[in-house]
């Protein structure tokens, strides 16, 4: 299983030319709304610092690449259709939305900081950014408030006969959400809330609702365009701001690293992803040597032109996922490779999270792991940690 990351946000703000350039897909671009009408699914990557050379090897990747000792490693990209707002009551393809909205991990909402589209995706000038980020916000809460309150008419509604708890009724009622009803209970305690959702008033759904979403639908906010002037004046202003300190932010050009990745398999240049800078090694036009410099001006200043970093801010920042590779006795080898897999697994994940995650037969015959790097056996229960390199033994094999 990968992480699922979604990319959403209104039309036209160039979350199609991010998608391509994050998994090199041919998506339709256009600056018109809806030119995406049904979800893209690409195989985008993170960044891993490869274990392999710790141990005098090279490995031999079962999926992903690695490239001078960083491993790519895989997750799916859902570039989804786009958002106008009304979308949690049906308007423009908002039902479609936020049903492909649901099956993701996490969210990079895609915004247009040079402000040269306004709310519905058209061509304007001076457009606040502010507003895209506010109106997706408040189209989630909408969504999870319209999702609450259903579960809060079942819950009045049995009240009487039933012996749920309300963590336990709105659980069943969101999860669809990916929330437990401990987890459910943990935010409505958190909230100041008393157990008892008779004592609530509407102020109080609506911040659970919120609170509800932030937690189950974690974002990143990819201030495209910034390689505009109008756009680094918004980046400068609105992550100053503090009504929006609970938000993410990564500067990007998600046409910068389109080209530099065409360039690249050109020959043009020599451009790894998320790289801060580049090697022209081909024959380049004058206009071109051009737009190399003026990309190159922003790569340098931002420390690459964001794509590759939102993607991880998203899933290592924002989820807090941590990479883990399976080891043998020697740390690398088996019959089939060397430092074949790595994988990545949710914050707080345990030894026997991961012997699971791998195969069902491991976990159920788990004794213990081995940390290859000490030679340390770890307890089934141990946490582990960002870039572990652990030989599980169990007392199954996974089934071919």
């Amino acid at each position: 299983m990968s992480y699922r990351i979604g990319l959403v946000g209104k039309p036209s703000v160039g979350k199609s030319t991010f998608f391509n350039a994050a998994t090199m897909n041919d998506v339709p671009e256009g600056a018109y709304p809806f030119t995406t009408i049904d979800p893209s699914v690409g195989e985008a990557y993170v960044r891993v610092e490869c274990a392999a050379p710790e141990f005098d090897e090279t490995c031999t990747p079962n999926v992903g690449v690695c490239r001078d000792g960083t491993r790519f490693v895989p997750i799916e990209l859902v570039d989804v259709a786009g958002l106008v707002p009304g979308a949690h009551e049906g308007r423009g393809l908002g039902n479609q939305f936020l049903t492909d909205l649901n099956e993701t991990d996490a969210l990079i909402h895609v915004v247009d900081f040079s402000g040269r589209t306004d709310i519905e995706g058209e061509r304007t000038e001076g457009h606040d950014p502010r507003e895209d980020i506010d109106f997706l916000e408040e189209e989630l809460d909408a969504w999870y408030l319209d999702v609450l309150g259903k579960g809060l008419e079942k819950y009045e509604t049995r009240y009487q006969g039933s012996e749920a708890a309300i963590e336990e009724e709105l659980a069943e009622q969101m999860s669809a959400f990916g929330t437990t009803k401990d987890e459910m209970k943990q935010v409505i305690l958190a909230e100041g809330l008393e157990l008892e959702p008779e004592t609530w008033d509407e102020g109080d759904r609506e911040e659970l609702a919120r609170e509800i979403r932030k937690r189950t639908k974690p974002m990143v906010v990819a201030a495209n365009k910034t390689d505009t002037p109008e756009a680094r004046e918004n980046w400068a202003e609105i992550t100053d701001d503090p009504d929006y300190d609970h938000l993410s932010f990564v500067p990007v050009s998600a046409h910068a690293e389109k080209a530099l990745k065409n360039a690249d398999e050109a020959g043009v240049v020599d451009y790894t992803a998320g790289d801060d800078d580049f090697e022209v090694v081909g024959d380049v036009s004058g206009e071109q040597a051009a737009g190399l410099d003026a990309i190159r001006d922003h790569v340098t200043e931002y420390d690459g032109t964001g794509v590759q970093t939102a993607l991880e801010a998203a899933v290592f920042d924002v989820l807090g996922c941590i990479a883990v590779f399976p080891g043998s006795a020697n740390g690398s080898k088996d019959e089939k490779g060397v430092f074949r897999d790595c994988f990545l697994l949710p914050e707080g994940a345990t030894t026997e999270d991961f012997a699971y995650h791998i195969h069902s037969d491991i976990g159920e015959g788990l004794l213990h792991g081995t940390d290859c790097r000490s030679g340390r056996q770890v307890g089934t229960d141990r946490e582990l940690s960002h870039r572990d390199v652990i030989e599980l033994i169990s007392t199954k094999q996974a089934a071919p």
